[in-house]
């Protein structure tokens, strides 16, 4: 017979859950981290924006759908969300989470918009469409070459736009203990919505793959930190 649980203890499936939401956590981690240090290693950056350019620059680059509705629609459908995640802390539009749990997806979001635009204002690396081959005046550096001047305006690593997506990874921490199939479909619509905002910064010329995938990476692990540590319940 399994020994009654003491009054204001977790119980052996509490620490069961939470095992498994940490062993995930980092497995997803890490995978993360190799793939984009591989793709970093690869170096195909400056071939995948050759595909979008020419010495003319991007044609893509004021297009209506990739300026009008990926860019600039899709910031302000960012900020929008993020209203509403502050509306939900009062006036719940969503069942599941406690009061501390809304608030604390507020907070894992605000920290994601932050933390990415603060990195990419000290950045010297420029974008894309800023280098010489391109019509702008800059060479290419790799952002892991810190320090040195392209030449160019620099401001352009990681993706701030794509926090407009990725900093809502924080929707599937906040729901995977109460509302794990909603959580689910949080997740893959933020990463579907990413990769998109991702694709069209890539062919307006305002970033490379990487820039992105680095913005994704840098989202997860902060919402990962700030995460609620509590378990599904039983």
């Amino acid at each position: 017979m399994t020994p009654p649980t003491a009054p204001g203890s977790a119980g052996p499936q509490f620490g069961a859950h939470q095992h498994d939401f940490i062993a995930r956590d980092l497995l997803v981690t890490l995978l993360g981290l190799a793939a984009v240090l591989m793709w970093d290693y690869a170096d195909r950056d400056l071939t995948v924006a050759r595909w979008f350019a020419d010495g003319q620059g991007f044609a893509w680059r004021d297009h209506w759908f990739t300026s009008g509705v990926l860019h600039e629609g899709g910031r302000a459908l960012g900020w929008v969300l993020l209203v509403l995640l502050i509306v939900n802390i009062w006036r719940p539009l969503i069942d599941g989470p406690d009061k501390a749990e809304r608030v604390r997806w507020v907070v894992m979001t605000l920290a994601c918009v932050t933390l990415v635009p603060a990195i990419k204002r000290v950045s010297p690396t420029s974008c894309p469409w800023d280098l010489a081959e391109f019509g702008g005046m800059a060479q290419h550096v790799s952002h892991w070459r810190f320090g040195i001047a392209d030449g160019g305006p620099g401001h352009c690593f990681p993706s701030g736009h794509a926090t407009a997506a990725f900093g809502f990874f924080s929707g599937w921490f906040a729901l995977r203990r109460t509302r794990p199939a909603m959580a689910r479909v949080w997740l893959a619509t933020v990463l579907v919505v990413g990769v998109a905002f991702g694709t069209a910064q890539l062919m307006r010329g305002a970033h490379y793959p990487s820039h992105t995938l680095w913005s994704a990476l840098g989202c997860w692990v902060v919402c990962l930190v700030a995460a609620p540590r509590r378990a599904a319940p039983a």
